[in-house]
């Protein structure tokens, strides 16, 4: 192992790419701890410190921007708009046919619905910054918190202030989108993925500290435990796929022979990856909204309706909230799963280069195949999902923890998923130059 890990480093461009890779965090990571400008910081360090966060979709929010969200820092949207658009690009592969086209047209196709994302980027980044700013001046962004220093967070609220800070935080997230496309062709790795895992990665030594002076440290001990046995189950299902055995007619093309190999179609358990767990945060995210809105400023007593949310869907330690949590994420699961993989797709293009699966006749019935084995297997894929994002939540309930506990939920799959294929990159770099790699 440290033989290999001194192969790294013994090669001069794997060196040159780890360490430019390690630069643009660095960067990153200094500039999720500068505020933005007219943003009243020794209030917000008393406000952070009073609060141990936000839930739902601004603590998911928070969680992606390694803490920058609530620090009103440059780069307090994080990747979050990133994230997002790349999701609305791919659904409307299914309502817009010219995306579709574009899809299947390759790296052409590719570059020209990477430019749509960026433009989507930068228009969610304007409205995502908007309404920061305005939550920021409302005083709300620290909830009803009846701290005074939370209601004065920023130094001036004119209108040019205002847009200005805009501004700011809207380029904040086009610079760290050019941050991740730089990683991509001169460093290791995705450089999107590295962000999102160095911001999930900046978060744990805060939790961690938080449950020790809140439990002790016998409780920590047992945390860390069942941490590491929860991330050794995470990296085995990650790593898990069912192998549908392929076989390609031989075909004569002149004088040569191709086809007659044989290989396989993986299919692993979690397809989906973290995408059901944002979904299902930000739509339970939405009674929550709606009922801070209608609640009266006047101190009055506010609609029955508005109560029961606020009891029920606030907090996130409700047994009512978990099961409603778990059965969406079970639903977008399937959802997102259907829209990504495709098994009329899938067994056309088999069909015509020749491939079938042994003993299941090629085209229709291929399909009909595909989609029993996928749906199957996404079953535990989704209970999966769903138990390792409701760990943060009951974290909350058993051991004062917050929605973002390091060993569950988005935090530990981006944290895995991100390991992973960093690893794996770096190993095929090692094989392309030394016959061992990193991995054996």
């Amino acid at each position: 192992m440290f033989s290999a890990i001194a192969r790294i480093f013994r090669t001069p461009d794997l060196r040159r790419k780890i360490g430019f890779t390690l630069a643009i965090i660095a960067i990153y990571r200094l500039g999720s701890t500068v505020p933005a400008p007219f943003v009243h910081f020794p209030n917000v360090q008393e406000c952070i410190a009073l609060n141990s966060g936000t839930d739902g979709l601004l603590g998911l929010v928070n969680l992606f921007s390694g803490g920058a969200l609530l620090k009103l820092s440059i780069f307090a949207l994080g990747v979050m708009p990133y994230i997002t658009a790349t999701i609305i690009t791919q659904l409307l592969r299914v309502v817009i046919p010219h995306f579709e086209t574009l899809h299947k047209e390759g790296q052409a196709g590719q570059a020209k619905l990477t430019q749509y994302t960026r433009y989507l980027t930068i228009a969610l980044a304007l409205l995502q910054s908007t309404t920061l700013v305005t939550v920021a001046r409302s005083g709300q962004l620290f909830g009803q918190s009846g701290v005074a220093a939370c209601n004065q967070l920023l130094t001036n609220d004119v209108w040019w202030a205002q847009l200005l800070m805009i501004i700011t935080l809207t380029a904040g997230t086009g610079l760290i989108m050019w941050f991740a496309e730089l990683v991509t062709e001169r460093g290791i790795g995705n450089g999107m993925s590295l962000l999102i895992f160095t911001s999930i990665a900046a978060t744990f030594p805060g939790a961690m500290q938080a449950i020790w002076e809140a439990r002790g440290f016998e409780v920590f001990l047992l945390v860390l435990a069942i941490g590491i046995v929860v991330m050794t189950l995470v990296v085995f299902i990650e790593q898990s796929q069912r192998r549908i055995p392929v076989q390609y007619a031989k075909r004569m093309v002149g004088r040569r022979t191709y086809g007659g190999t044989n290989t396989y179609i993986p299919i692993k358990v979690n397809m989906a990856g973290v995408i059901p767990v944002i979904f299902a945060s930000s739509l339970l995210y939405i009674p929550m909204l709606v009922a801070q809105f209608n609640i009266p400023q006047d101190g009055s007593a506010p609609p029955e309706w508005a109560t029961w949310i606020m009891q029920y869907f606030v907090t996130g330690d409700h047994p009512l909230y978990m099961a409603v949590y778990f059965l969406l994420i079970i639903g977008f699961t399937y959802f997102y799963v259907a829209i990504t993989f495709n098994p009329v797709e899938v067994a056309d293009n088999m069909k015509k280069y020749g491939g079938f699966i042994p003993g299941i006749r090629a085209g229709r019935p291929t399909a009909e195949y595909l989609d029993y084995v996928l749906t199957r297997i996404t079953f535990p894929g989704s209970l999966y999902l769903g138990v390792i994002a409701l760990i943060p939540l009951i974290a909350l309930a058993t051991v004062s923890a917050n929605q973002n506990f390091p060993f569950g939920g988005a935090s530990i799959l981006i944290i895995v998923g991100v390991g992973l294929e960093t690893v794996k990159q770096i190993d095929a770099q090692l094989q392309q130059r030394h016959y061992e790699g990193l991995l054996r």
